[in-house]
């Protein structure tokens, strides 16, 4: 049926499935006779066996998704992994995409494919409108495919950081819908940024007629952004949406799925990747949902979602015991953000050495926001780069609650941030006190004199 099954395999039956697959291929044959320069053979029989004898790859050299007939059992994987990821992105809440690959690159290379697609619908164009967030990667995406980003400042509205829609459009009658590749947006972000306002964009999308590709990196976790990409392509135009493989489905690194509504668009761009591809995050992705099936995907969201509800009510409480505040932004479902104004007053080097306090403390993920840095990526200078604005009112630290978190995690996180902050605390009385002392012994050698 090409979907996920309901009830996870055993690794036995998984592995008796991949071998199946693996005779399948030409350099597995018992009477093989191989003049070609590229005939699977491998000189390692421990790389042979980590790729379960599937050395072929996928596609041919003009088209990824292309079947090749000496690697039948490596087709045939490649074709079931598509259909299983696409079955997936339905089950996690788009319901009405029409077509995916699975794309041997992370996400920033993957959303470059897409501009590079899309060069050759729109010859004029030379422009990417881009609500700022700031990450290296979907920015670097935009130059590397030989664009201009025109970085749209977000607007603060209360603690979180939103798409300036009207701002948006204004910049597309300045320059020329014509003139412009597409609008890039995003959803899975850091706090107290928010996921953009995707419907809104979509429908000035439509109305100008503009590509619309969405960075969706680890968006399929949460039903929230899966919602608002549904919604978007209902009410107006989503041409593609990106995400990588290791943040939804805790893989390793080096893949990505591009997915979207229409059918022929997906296969362009899958037609433009350049020769035939690694099969081993496709590999990787399908074992591990034949492993967890329909099922135990779908409460591994739900425990994420539950954890994220008792991460933010905890680091609340431990804000409020600092005199700091768990920043309220209700439209981010995965990242969250507490404040480091105490920090921050006390003294300006102290932000960036609490991150290496945790991170010394074994405590990964967690990103500590300093007030002001400025960052050049490819000559574009960021200022408050890291917070997604020129001037977030405070310095902050960010923890977010993605698939695969567990409540000991939780814990040991609040444990250790609660022990660097009170050593901190500590260190700032003594400041305090040492301060006082001195201006003290000051004022009496001046009564002396």
């Amino acid at each position: 049926k090409g979907k996920c099954p309901e009830d996870g395999w055993d690794e036995s039956t998984i592995e008796l499935f991949l071998h199946e697959l693996a005779v399948m291929d030409s350099n597995n044959f018992l009477g093989n006779c191989g003049v070609g320069e590229r005939e699977g053979r491998v000189a390692s029989g421990l790389v042979a066996r980590r790729h379960y004898r599937l050395i072929h790859g996928i596609g041919r050299s003009g088209d990824i998704s292309a079947v090749q007939p000496k690697a039948a059992g490596s087709s045939l994987l490649n074709k079931l992994t598509n259909s299983v990821v696409l079955d997936i992105i339905k089950l996690a809440g788009v319901r009405t995409v029409t077509n995916c690959f699975v794309v041997p690159m992370a996400t920033g290379m993957s959303l470059t494919l897409c501009f590079l697609t899309l060069r050759h619908k729109r010859p004029k164009a030379k422009y990417i409108i881009w609500p700022r967030i700031d990450q290296k990667s979907c920015f670097k995406s935009m130059i590397t495919a030989g664009f201009e980003p025109v970085v749209i400042e977000n607007v603060l509205e209360g603690d979180e950081l939103r798409t300036d829609v009207r701002a948006v459009e204004a910049k597309i009658k300045a320059l020329g819908a014509e003139n412009i590749l597409c609008v890039h947006s995003t959803t899975s972000c850091f706090a107290p940024r928010v996921p953009d306002r995707l419907e809104e964009l979509a429908v000035i999308c439509a109305n100008y007629d503009i590509p619309h590709i969405v960075n969706n990196a680890y968006g399929v976790q949460s039903s929230k952004c899966m919602h608002l990409i549904q919604q978007g392509a209902r009410v107006g135009r989503i041409d593609a949406f990106v995400q990588s493989l290791d943040k939804n489905f805790m893989v390793p690194v080096g893949g990505a799925i591009i997915a979207g509504f229409n059918e022929s668009f997906i296969q362009e761009i899958s037609k433009m990747y350049p020769g035939r591809a690694s099969a081993s995050p496709s590999l990787d992705v399908l074992i591990t949902l034949l492993s967890l099936g329909a099922s135990g995907y779908k409460q591994l969201l739900k425990e994420r979602k539950e954890m994220f509800s008792y991460l933010s009510s905890e680091l609340k409480k431990l804000a409020d015991n600092h005199n700091e505040r768990l920043l309220d932004t209700p439209h981010n479902p995965i990242s969250l953000a507490m404040s480091l104004k105490n920090l921050d007053e006390n003294n300006d080097a102290a932000v960036t050495q609490l991150g290496s306090m945790l991170f010394t403390r074994q405590v990964s993920g967690a990103r500590v926001v300093p007030c002001g840095s400025v960052q050049t990526v490819n000559n574009y200078t960021f200022k408050g780069f890291m917070s997604h604005a020129n001037d977030y009112p405070c310095a902050y630290l960010n923890a977010a609650s993605a698939i695969g978190i567990k409540k000991q995690d939780v814990d040991v996180f609040l444990k250790r941030l609660d022990k660097c902050l009170k050593t901190f605390g500590k260190e700032a009385k003594k400041d305090k006190t040492a301060n006082e002392i001195s201006s003290s012994n000051t004022d009496t050698e001046q009564l002396e004199d």
